[in-house]
This record gives C-alpha cells, sequence and structure tokens, in this order.
C-alpha cells in the first residue's frame, strides 16, 4: 500500500513537470508572437504651404514594426513611393530634392517611453524618441502620438513638422518661394500581431 502511494505521488510529480515544461514552450511562442506588431496598412503624407502654392504628398508603401518587450518602433518609408497630384511636381519633388537613388528610405528607430498590453482595448498617448534619418541625415526625434487599441489591433496616428534645412534638402531658386521651408507630415499605421509562417 506504502509502495502504490509513493508511486502516485511519483508519477503526479513528473506529469507536473511535463506540463510545467509545455506551458513554458507554448506559452513562450504565444508570447513571441503577440510581442511583436507590424502594419499591414499605412498612409504617411506631408504637405507644403505657402502663400503661392499648395503641394501634398501621399505614400501607402511604408511600414511600421513595434517589438513589445523591447518597446522599440522601427519605420521605414520609401521616398519614390510618395505621390502627388501634380505629376510634374513629383518629379522635381522626389526626383530633384529627395533624391531618391541616392537615398531610397526615410527611416526612425527609437523607443517608447512606457509599457503598452495592446492585448486590452484602451487608447494611449504615447512618446517615441529616436533617430530619424531623411536624405542621408541622422537627427534624434521626438514624437507624440495616439494609439487605439480594440480586439488587438493598434491603429497609431502622429503628426510634426520637418524643416528641410535639417535635412539638408534644398529648394533652387526659380521655385524657392513655391515651397515651404517646414513641411507637415501626417501619419497612419494600422498595426496587427505578427504571426510566423509555418
Amino acid at each position: 500500500m506504502y509502495q502504490m502511494v509513493v508511486t502516485r505521488l511519483f508519477l503526479r510529480q513528473i506529469f507536473s513537470i511535463i506540463l510545467g515544461i509545455a506551458v513554458m514552450f507554448f506559452g513562450s511562442t504565444t508570447a513571441f508572437t503577440q510581442t511583436v506588431y507590424v502594419s499591414d496598412t499605412s498612409s504617411v503624407g506631408f504637405n507644403s504651404t505657402t502663400p503661392i502654392e499648395f503641394i501634398s504628398a501621399i505614400n501607402h508603401a511604408s511600414t511600421a514594426m513595434i517589438e513589445m518587450a523591447a518597446r522599440t518602433v522601427k519605420v521605414q518609408v520609401p521616398v519614390s513611393a510618395f505621390q502627388f497630384e501634380n505629376k510634374l511636381m513629383q518629379e522635381h519633388f522626389v526626383e530633384g530634392y529627395l533624391e531618391p537613388k541616392k537615398f531610397p528610405y526615410a527611416t526612425f528607430r527609437g523607443k517608447l517611453s512606457d509599457s503598452l498590453d495592446f492585448s486590452v482595448d484602451t487608447i494611449y498617448i504615447v512618446e517615441a524618441t529616436g533617430m530619424m534619418n531623411v536624405h542621408g541625415i541622422d537627427r534624434v526625434h521626438s514624437f507624440k502620438g495616439l494609439m487605439i487599441c480594440k480586439d488587438s489591433v493598434v491603429d497609431l496616428t502622429t503628426d510634426f513638422s520637418l524643416l528641410l534645412s535639417d535635412y539638408g534638402i534644398k529648394v533652387p531658386g526659380p521655385v524657392f518661394e513655391n515651397i515651404a521651408k517646414e513641411v507637415g507630415v501626417e501619419v497612419y499605421f494600422r498595426l496587427i500581431p505578427f504571426k510566423k509562417e509555418d
């Protein structure tokens, strides 16, 4: 009888260990997929307003990623994907001023100021600080934005201004008065949990 009780206790301990290992393995796998969020929809636009002319462009090919554990944010904007209503301005602004052949991407790599939980339906006012690279020039920037979380999907919006001179973007004399020295930028990303392909 004593031997039977000992055997049962031993089997229970073995089962608990196996169950613990399984929870650790599968739980960590789930945690990994839920702690990385990537964009599946994007909109990055900028506008230049002067008394002479209003210029705007939109880009739907940008990407963003947030690693929740490290609180890191990575954004990549393909410069050549900006679309203008005025095709002549698109040629001048993109090819002539932004020079995508030399500098194909504008990027941001930064860190969120606070830890977030995207599994809960809520709204966050967030701030990220890091290195922005435009036209081959790095500058430290801080951005404030709004995150609306619902059903583990995150809508991120932010807007800010950039001085063209900060990034060595030179506007030639003939159109100098047509383009603002400071452009407004509006950003939207829809972020979803990253899922590994089987």
